[in-house]
């Protein structure tokens, strides 16, 4: 009988070759990819402000709930196959394995983040017409949770930014490991949904997601036009915390530390 999921050389080896398919993508591949990641991302994100919107739940209960739904938006990259630029961290297994240059790995988390970005804004401007953000000029229980949302994230510091990005993409770049890992469609979904439930229910900082949350929030308070560079000030660190969390996934891995011990011994000896 099969195995219904990868041995972990076999999810080293899948992690790797599908690296290899990314960075042999054409820059409009790469970037349209990217727009769709960043839509589907941006689905979750909506439907979790929605959830969170209840106002009579258990605080706890309601960030599990808003985890739950947010899940959905991983599951949508992965099994329809998009481009996101928090499990795309995972392309330096290939680049360990020497499999592909730095070079292509940077092309390829610059464009899909760009199309990441403009996928999520795009989704933000939709909800902000449909009206469920502000109808008649007065803010809707969505678009209270919406601007309650970007405010507390507005607010963390560098450090505090950074380090739940760091928390958040370990937890991604595991989701993303099970999802391949499994070979079944629904041990891949439920292979994405506990550890993503998990980051959202923790508090973590998704780079992708504020990509939504941030610009949604400003647009409910009638301050994106002017407000619009504020995102930054979260998304830098949030961003730079995602490499780092993925990157640790990476480089903890006891095959991955012995493949660069062998490269340090090779370099050495020359």
């Amino acid at each position: 009988m099969e195995n219904l999921f990868l041995s972990p050389f076999e999810m080293s080896k899948a992690i790797s070759d599908i690296g290899e398919k990314k960075v042999n993508e054409t820059i409009f591949e790469l970037f349209i990819f990217g727009v769709l990641a960043g839509i589907y991302i941006a689905f979750g994100a909506a439907v979790a402000t929605a959830v969170s919107s209840g106002g009579t739940l258990d605080p706890g209960l309601t960030k599990f709930l808003a985890g739950s739904v947010f899940s959905v938006g991983l599951i949508l990259v992965l099994i329809l196959g998009s481009e996101l630029f928090t499990g795309n961290i995972l392309m330096t297994i290939g680049l360990i394995y020497q499999k592909y240059s730095l070079g292509r790995v940077l092309r390829n988390w610059l464009i899909v983040y760009f199309g990441n970005l403009l996928g999520s804004l795009f989704i933000a401007w939709l909800v902000f017409n449909s009206g469920l953000l502000v109808h008649l000029g007065s803010l809707t229980p969505i678009g209270t949770v919406a601007v309650k949302i970007v405010e507390t994230k507005l607010q963390l510091s560098f450090t505090e930014a950074l380090c739940r990005g760091i928390l958040c993409n370990m937890l991604v770049c595991l989701a993303v490991i099970m999802c391949i890992a499994s070979r079944t469609i629904g041990g891949k979904i439920l292979g994405i949904y506990f550890p993503i439930m998990a980051f959202v229910a923790s508090g973590y900082e998704h780079s992708v997601a504020n990509m939504y949350f941030l610009p949604a929030g400003l647009m409910a308070k009638g301050e994106f036009s002017s407000g619009s560079l504020a995102i930054f000030n979260n998304l830098i660190p949030v961003t730079i915390g995602n490499i780092i969390g993925g990157l640790l996934i990476v480089l903890l891995h006891p095959k991955v530390e012995e493949r660069i011990a062998r490269l340090l011994i090779k370099r050495n000896n020359k």
